[in-house]
């Protein structure tokens, strides 16, 4: 196999809200007093873990938080949360990315005006999770909806949507296609973050011009697994990893472009290295 060429997404890694969460936290624990995030704070394993060399851990409930402040992670929480957090007397670090944010106060607005609330979004998501509950804090009813397949068959009259910001836009008007013919009062509220669509719509670019493509992020990242998906419909030789050591080099057996991408929550020192790492095959 002769040397690759590598060539890196014009937009990839970690977003502003995830950059945003981690600069918080670090802000945090260098003030002096003990610091945890409740749930990982962003769905990279690799990052946890140097968080919590730093002696930033996880608590995994409300119950198991063991320190002074507790970090909000940027896929935010439902509102119940913070203020069980507030009442037993922890300090509230709140780094809900901005777009998240949005998102859920969009979800309260529409659920205020009297509509069904459909969420397009993953099931059991945090941040998903978290906006169906500011529709429902606010009165509503409210659906999560992963697929067309999910809309309920009985759905009528006033209606609103909002999406989860890290959601492929695709997916997003495939719902929206299949609510047009329902003949329903329709507002819907299009809270894809910018940077989502930048980092898909620049994988895609790269993927239909390398031979191969890398998508560096967390597994248990929804949005870098869309962006692999994504990447995969566009390049037949695509690999998800989270480290440069899970390369295995007769992946690139006959390649002579390898595209490299990464989700959101990824770092530049990890897409670094996978970079360095694919030069030298």
């Amino acid at each position: 196999m002769g040397k690759l060429k590598v060539v890196k997404a014009a937009y990839a890694g970690a977003c502003y809200g995830v950059q945003r969460a981690l600069d918080m936290t670090l802000k945090a624990a260098e003030a002096g007093g003990s610091v945890c995030t409740l749930g990982p704070l962003i769905h990279n394993p690799g990052v946890v873990a140097e968080l919590e060399e730093r002696g930033i851990c996880v608590a995994d409930s409300v119950d198991s938080i063991d320190a002074d402040g507790v970090v909000i992670r940027s896929h935010g929480v439902v509102p119940q949360v913070i203020d069980d957090i507030e009442q037993r007397g922890f300090t509230v670090i709140d780094a809900t990315c901005p777009h998240v944010m949005r998102a859920q106060r969009a979800a309260a607005k529409l659920a205020k005006e009297g509509r069904h609330v459909l969420v397009v979004g993953e099931a059991g998501h945090p941040e998903v999770e978290g906006i169906s509950a500011h529709a429902r804090v606010a009165g509503g009813q409210c659906t999560i909806v992963g697929s067309p397949e999910d809309i309920p068959s009985d759905l009528s009259g006033r209606v609103g949507v909002v999406v989860q910001t890290t959601q492929s836009r695709e997916r997003f008007e495939e719902v929206l296609d299949a609510l047009e013919g329902l003949h329903l009062d329709l507002e819907v509220k299009d809270t894809i973050c910018f940077a989502t669509t930048q980092r898909q719509l620049s994988a895609v670019e790269l993927a239909e011009q390398v031979d191969a493509m890398v998508v560096i992020g967390g597994r248990n990242s929804s949005n870098t697994t869309r962006l692999f998906e994504i990447c995969a419909q566009h390049c037949s030789r695509a690999h998800h990893i989270e480290r440069a050591e899970e390369i295995d080099p007769s992946w690139f057996d006959g390649c002579r472009v390898v595209g490299v991408s990464a989700g959101a929550s990824t770092p530049d020192n990890q897409i670094e290295s996978v970079v360095r790492y694919l030069g030298e095959l």
